[in-house]
C-alpha cells in the first residue's frame, strides 16, 4: 500500500481553532514516539496540552502508545467518519480520532504523530499548525529499525529507501536531529509544543 492521506469532511469544512495542532513527522526509526512519550510525561497535569493515541492496524512497539485495531475495525471506523486524519503506510492503516478537533476548538494544544503526507491538507483544515520534524542519519535509522525487529513493517532496507516526494513533503517549522540524549531532544520538542 502507498500513503493515502485523508482529512475527514467535517474537519475540512471549516478552519478549526483557536487551539493548536502540533504535528510530529519523521522517518521510521527517528525516535518520534520516544520523544513524544518524554514530552507527554513532562506535561502531566497540564490540561492545555493533549497527546491523543493513534489508531493503528499493527502491533505497537514498546515505546508507542497506540490503539491497535484490526484492519476491518479500522475500515468500519473510517466509514463512520471517526477519524480527523487517517493515512496508509508500509501496509498498515493509521488514524487520529475526531476528538482532536474538539480539543483544538476548546483552545488546547494537540500533539500528534502523523505521516508527512497529511500535513499540508491538515494545515488547510486547522487554523494554527506547527510541524516538528524528527530526523536522524541513515545509519542511525537502520540500527534503530533493526533493533526494533518488527517484521510486520517489511524489510529495513525497503523502509530506508522509501522517499517522500519533496513537492508533497511537509513544510517544516522545527527540525530536531535526534542523535544525542533523548531527554535533551524531548526538551526541544517541549519548547516547540509550548512555543517557549
Amino acid at each position: 500500500m502507498t500513503d493515502s492521506p485523508k482529512i475527514s469532511g467535517h474537519a475540512a469544512a471549516v478552519g478549526i481553532g483557536p487551539g493548536r495542532l502540533v504535528l510530529v513527522v519523521g522517518p521510521s526509526g527517528a525516535g518520534k514516539d520516544t520523544l513524544i512519550g518524554l514530552a507527554r510525561a513532562a506535561c502531566v497535569g497540564d490540561h492545555a496540552i493533549v497527546f491523543p493515541r493513534r489508531v493503528v492496524t499493527r502491533q505497537p512497539s514498546p515505546s508507542e502508545d497506540n490503539e491497535q485495531v484490526s484492519p476491518e475495525a479500522f475500515r468500519q471506523a473510517r466509514a463512520h467518519d471517526e477519524f480527523a486524519i487517517h493515512w496508509e503506510a508500509h501496509g498498515h492503516c493509521y488514524g487520529v480520532r475526531r476528538a482532536i478537533a474538539d480539543e483544538v476548538r476548546a483552545g488546547r494544544t494537540v500533539v500528534a504523530n502523523v505521516s508527512r503526507t497529511v500535513v499540508e491538507t491538515t494545515r488547510r483544515a486547522y487554523l494554527d499548525v506547527t510541524v516538528v520534524s524528527i530526523t536522524a542519519p541513515p545509519e542511525v535509522l537502520a540500527a534503530r529499525l533493526a533493533a526494533r525487529a518488527r517484521g510486520s513493517d517489511g524489510r529495513v532496507a525497503d523502509r530506508l529507501r522509501r522517499v517522500v516526494n519533496d513537492d508533497a513533503a511537509a513544510t517544516v517549522d522545527v527540525t530536531i536531529s535526534n542523535v544525542g540524549r533523548a531527554e535533551d531532544h524531548a526538551r526541544e520538542l517541549l519548547r516547540a509544543i509550548r512555543r517557549a
